[in-house]
């Protein structure tokens, strides 16, 4: 039963820590994500089936999008150059806004 217990501790401690370490500044993301609601709308739910939905979506997913859109292995005529202008922290900062969304 000890045993039980305690891999249950690690396993919980481990998924707060992993959010933890990822998590950027959800405020801060909301203020450089306004640019954002013209295509993917004021609450991060799109009113157009061409752009997705990104309120809930993970983090993680984000960054590597935005990222993505940034370095030019991923391209969009719309995205790209929004993601331009983004910084590293400032894309983990949207990433955060967005997943905090329901």
């Amino acid at each position: 039963m000890k045993k039980i217990i305690v891999i249950a501790a690690l396993v919980a401690g481990m998924g707060s820590m992993g959010s933890a370490m990822a998590a950027g500044d959800a405020a801060a993301g909301k203020v450089k994500a306004a640019v954002c609601a013209a295509c993917h709308g004021a609450n991060g739910i799109s009113v157009n089936a061409m752009w997705p939905n990104l309120a809930g979506q993970k983090a993680d997913y984000i960054i590597k999008q935005l990222k993505a859109f940034k370095a030019g292995t991923r391209k969009d005529p719309l995205m790209s150059p929004q993601a331009a202008q983004l910084s590293d922290q400032d894309i983990e900062n949207v990433a955060a806004h967005f997943s905090s969304l329901k």
